[in-house]
């Protein structure tokens, strides 16, 4: 076995971490020496075998954030849940003997970084936020070599690798139309509801456009609801071409094509604009453990590649506002593009995959062979 790659819980956690490991077997380490530890609860537990490798499953769960009666009860449970987790996890690392273990943060990281460090196993840890989880600061503290997505990550001797993203995202080429131009909204896999009400807002302001085009991917779990509030909207008369969509299956094609973006400003989807030079008009999720989302769009716009607007400030109105003044200004949307793009690591999977070679123990000498 050559590497344990640990982790996952979400996306932002699972998909960097796919991207390492098949950057490592790219590089001639078998599929089958590369293995995950991940939680049964976890996206990983169907997207890791889904790209073909193997992942052993931990039980339990994370804590929750909260110090309500109910909250405090559970954590208590989930406290004991880890404690096995754990044991499991040291038996994993002793009976597979990785010469290092990537932990990509998430519950099952926790457990399986500490077994690899108390059996001597070198660890590596991706940061994928500006603002460093639990596990990681720990997993630092004991020994493992941090690699992080954004510069002024407070993690010590820390790396700046950027985040991995797919290869499809890394060889995305920008083509917006300078004469039709698209705005992009979406707000993840499942949406985000602040998000629809205010491009729903847009639709009202913009009915009359011919010169711009929207794509709005209101989420799976919100598409009939705001597709039913659409059509209460629409005229015969609108002119603004809006396609609505519960899920995007290409966004490479949508930030090849995109003059600007509306979305979180989640990890995975920081390091996708900026690998790809997106604009981008960034709102943090609120209540995200550390306000980590809101640390990453800072990141992002101080850099002059995106523009923030918290949460409670957004609506059609605000909305309208911040991409009138990007749309009727084309050399600036250009410097955001370039200002993202050179924030951007499309060989991040490459930089990561570095430290985890550097850092893995020599192979041993088999006995037997020839001297």
């Amino acid at each position: 076995m050559f590497a344990l790659v640990t982790g996952g819980g979400t996306g932002g956690h699972v998909y960097p971490a796919l991207a390492v490991a098949d950057e490592l077997v790219r590089r001639g380490h078998g599929r089958e020496t590369v293995r995950f530890v991940g939680a049964r609860r976890g996206l990983e537990a169907s997207a890791v075998p889904d790209a073909g490798y193997e992942i052993d499953l931990l039980g339990g769960r994370g804590v929750r954030r909260s110090m309500s009666p109910r909250a405090l009860l559970d954590n208590v449970g989930a406290l004991l849940g880890w404690c096995g987790a754990f044991v499991r996890a040291f038996r994993i690392v002793g009976q597979r003997t990785p010469r290092v273990v990537l932990g990509v943060g998430g519950y099952a990281s926790a457990a399986c970084v500490m077994a690899a460090r108390l059996r001597r196993v070198p660890a590596v840890v991706h940061e994928q936020n500006a603002v460093p989880g639990l596990v990681n600061r720990v997993a630092v503290r004991l020994g493992a070599r941090a690699a992080v997505s954004l510069p002024g990550t407070p993690l010590p001797d820390a790396v700046l690798t950027g985040s991995p993203v797919r290869s499809a995202i890394a060889r995305v080429v920008r083509e917006p139309d300078e004469r039709r131009r698209l705005v992009v909204i979406v707000g993840g896999s499942l949406g985000a509801s602040s998000l629809n009400d205010a491009a729903l807002g847009l639709y009202d302001r913009w009915r009359d456009r011919r010169d711009v085009d929207v794509r709005h991917v209101a989420g799976r779990r919100n598409h009939a609801e705001v597709a039913r509030r659409l059509d209460a909207l629409r005229r015969t008369t609108d002119s603004l071409v809006y396609d609505l969509r519960a899920y995007e299956d290409d966004m490479p094609e949508a930030y090849a094509h995109a003059s600007v973006l509306l979305c979180r400003a989640g990890a995975v989807t920081c390091a996708e604009l900026t690998a790809t030079g997106t604009p981008a008009v960034l709102v943090p999720l609120p209540g995200a453990p550390a306000d980590h989302q809101t640390r990453n769009a800072d990141a992002l716009a101080s850099a002059g590649a995106a523009v923030l607007v918290p949460d409670a400030e957004l609506d059609g109105a605000r909305l309208a506002h911040e991409l009138d003044a990007l749309l009727a200004d084309p050399p600036r949307l250009r410097e955001m593009g370039d200002a993202s793009r050179a924030l951007g690591r499309p060989d991040a999977a490459d930089r990561v995959a570095d430290l985890v070679e550097e850092a893995a123990k020599p192979e041993p000498v088999r006995s037997g062979g020839t001297p």
